[in-house]
């Protein structure tokens, strides 16, 4: 690995609700194999620490090559992060970039501030309101008479992926990209005067719509003085609009 993509920060893998302690085992064997080290994991269903995950590491976590750590949720998990792909088969629906391995890599090694790669839980992949909050979809090209993967698989191909690229890229940009946390609490801001507003009407779609608005607002690429810009334009939009009520009454 080059010096300059070694300084890069390394992606994050976010284990979305895993089942198995087997699999979260063998994701950190197959990350530490190849130089992966920041493994997160959001409410694992048999819970944390757990000795199956310890057997199937090969020592992956005695020898700190992977450090795990645990969240009770998914905006926790992302919160750091400015960039965060999707893995999962399907596009849902949602006007998202899709990658394949390789591309994927080469997007992600463009990014200068920290950035994820999220897989779901082995049954049941990944829920429509996580891939919302992703930036973009990496998929795989696997049969589709048999696209089932194991999930520690899935991040092993990944991983490798990660590994083989030897392609160095130039990151330009003043302001830094906006972290997960920035993105979401802006988000959730702009949501919240929607719905004082009346927007979200009629109740029933109002998930829909904010799923496509999620959508729209994380394939923009925001920097963080964007976020406390978009910001301080909703908080005087949300005034402005006090205003105008209080002269109506007058």
């Amino acid at each position: 690995m080059s010096e300059i993509n070694a300084q890069k920060p390394l992606p994050a893998i976010i284990l979305h609700s895993p089942q198995m302690g087997e699999n979260i085992g063998a994701t950190a064997r197959v990350m530490g194999n190849f130089g992966l080290s920041d493994l997160r994991i959001v409410t694992p269903r048999d819970g944390w620490p757990n000795p199956a995950a310890e057997t199937m590491s090969a020592g992956a976590f005695e020898s700190e090559t992977v450090t795990p750590r645990v969240y009770e949720s998914f905006e926790e998990a992302i919160s750091d992060l400015s960039f965060l792909m999707a893995t999962t088969a399907r596009q849902r629906g949602m006007e998202k970039p899709v990658f394949t391995s390789k591309p994927a890599v080469e997007k992600l090694k463009t990014q200068s501030e920290p950035c994820g790669v999220v897989f779901g839980a082995e049954k049941s992949g990944l829920p429509n309101e996580a891939v919302a909050l992703c930036d973009a979809i990496l998929t795989y090209p696997v049969n589709p008479g048999f696209a089932s993967l194991n999930l520690a698989q899935a991040v092993g191909v990944f991983a490798h992926a990660w590994a083989d690229h030897d392609a160095e890229t130039e990151v330009s940009g003043v302001n830094p990209p906006a972290s997960r946390e920035q993105l979401v609490g802006m988000m959730t801001h702009f949501e919240d005067e929607l719905e004082r507003a009346g927007f979200f009407f009629p109740p029933e779609k109002k998930e829909v719509m904010t799923q496509n608005l999620r959508n729209a607002f994380t394939r923009a690429g925001w920097t963080d003085q964007e976020t406390r810009t978009f910001r301080g334009a909703i908080k005087a939009l949300a005034l402005g609009r006090g205003k105008a009520r209080i002269q109506r009454d007058d």
